[in-house]
């Protein structure tokens, strides 16, 4: 399924996916079976093609846009009538589900396609597991308390905590234009944010609510984990389908043993049992998440970073566009004006933004 620096590859981080440099996934031996060629020929289309540009593109998009209604739905919307009307709240056992999927994608593609050893050690899965999760479920979560278009939002302001840490913790200095793309990102996210003087004055709404505060936690994770994926690749070059495999068999161990525990898993059977159809959904959701980040690779490492970019860029827009026109999720202008504001500067960072950081002296 987030959404990576001398290759590229996807990170497997909450919402929708992003792409990061990536080591491809083959051994560092020359000796390759003719087997394992026409794999991955066959896992891939041919390089720089039109029509796998174009297969890419719609995969992309049709995926996360499924993915996105998917989300929105299942999260936000009433199940029962009249007083009896209640809302999905069990989201441990929808990220346990949705990593259910990716991982047994993830293998299924390792099986099909014999890349080489991996030498990752467990403990980095391990460790990259924790904020790899904790980013699913607190931008789930998020749902609770904000519109499903502030969500997207939010997440796709990736680029801000990735340059923060990059600064206070690896001691990194990035080129001007980073900084103004990332200002741009911050001032239109200001712009939707804000609340009119009449909305602001109600109770139970603030400038600063859970919602806010749960997006900025996950973003916070989706930068722990792209530090720890960077890890995994300059030590032991892991490719990204042993990573998605991995590390979201982990996560399936850290959610079994917390849904037990906390017995969300009993909760969540009672609730399927009354609503049944919701089961279809959920299952959707995870195909649709585990295509995606299928999908992503492929451009990724046949088209480069860049041209992933865009398309995760445009795919986003078109959600929160999906979500205002099929959830009824009305944009005032002031607030489609900071969606622009925030997707110029993520197209302004995708194209002048990816040189490459210097340590500080």
């Amino acid at each position: 399924m987030s959404k990576l620096d001398p290759h590229t590859v996807v990170s497997i981080a909450s919402d929708a996916v992003e792409t990061q440099k990536f080591r491809p996934e083959v051994s560092n031996s020359d000796r390759r079976p003719a087997s394992s060629e026409l794999n991955d020929n066959m896992l891939r289309p041919n390089e720089g093609s039109v029509q796998a540009l174009i297969v890419c593109f719609v995969g992309i998009f049709v995926c996360y846009f499924y993915y996105g209604i998917l989300q929105e739905k299942i999260t936000r919307s009433d199940y029962g009538n009249g007083e009896t009307k209640e809302r999905f709240n069990y989201f441990f056992c929808l990220v346990l589900v949705q990593c259910i999927i990716n991982a047994l994608f993830a293998k299924s593609v390792l099986l099909f396609s014999k890349p080489g050893k991996d030498t990752t050690t467990t403990k980095l899965y391990a460790l990259c597991s924790i904020t790899y999760l904790g980013a699913m479920v607190a931008s789930n979560s998020a749902l609770k308390y904000v519109s499903y278009p502030f969500q997207v939002l939010g997440k796709s302001c990736k680029p801000i905590p990735v340059m923060l840490l990059g600064v206070l913790l690896a001691r990194k200095r990035y080129p001007l234009v980073k900084y103004l793309c990332v200002l741009l990102i911050v001032i239109g996210v200001a712009i939707f944010v804000y609340k009119d003087s009449k909305a602001s004055s109600s109770v139970t709404e603030s400038f600063f609510g859970y919602g806010e505060m749960l997006l900025i936690l996950s973003l916070t994770l989706d930068g722990l984990t792209g530090v720890t994926q960077e890890k995994m690749r300059s030590e032991h070059q892991t490719g990204s389908h042993y990573m998605m495999a991995n590390v979201n068999l982990w996560s399936i161990v850290y959610l079994t043993i917390t849904v037990l525990v906390t017995g969300e898993v009993f909760e969540f059977l009672e609730f399927v049992s009354r609503y049944p159809y919701v089961v279809w959904n959920i299952l959707t959701f995870g195909v649709a998440s585990a295509l995606g980040q299928h999908f992503i690779f492929v451009t990724v490492t046949t088209f480069g970073p860049l041209t992933c970019s865009i398309m995760t860029t445009t795919r986003k827009f078109f959600t929160i566009l999906g979500s205002v026109i099929l959830f009824a999720n009305p944009l005032v202008p002031r607030q489609w004006a900071g969606v622009l504001l925030v997707f110029t500067g993520l197209g302004l960072d995708s194209i002048f933004g990816k040189t490459k950081p210097q340590k500080a002296k």
